[in-house]
């Protein structure tokens, strides 16, 4: 899949699953969440640490259930969590989708 051909993918997911700014469920199928979790990590800010509260009120501007996805964003290295502290790690670190199913 051509680059190009991704994007018009990962856009077409994102329109299933958003309604304006609220994610309307978390998908199922991990390629299509993990595009989720793509776009929710850029709700947070690089450099910045953020306490476990200040997640959950981020995520849950998106989507009521901000523990699974709070989860989710740590199980796919997007974030990093240390004594209640979180914050978001570089995107070269992430893992995509056959590195999670390992």
């Amino acid at each position: 899949m051509s680059n190009l051909q991704l994007e018009a993918w990962e856009e077409k997911v994102l329109k299933t699953y958003l309604d304006g700014v609220n994610l309307t469920k978390i998908p199922a199928s991990r390629k299509k969440r993990l595009v989720v979790l793509r776009w929710l990590i850029r709700k947070f800010e690089q450099e910045v640490t953020y306490t476990e509260r200040q997640v959950n009120q981020i995520i849950a501007r998106h989507h009521s259930d901000y523990a699974t996805l709070r989860r989710e964003l740590i199980g796919y290295q997007m974030m990093e969590r240390e004594n209640g502290f979180y914050w978001r790690l570089p995107a070269s670190v992430w893992k995509s989708e056959t590195e999670i199913m390992k």
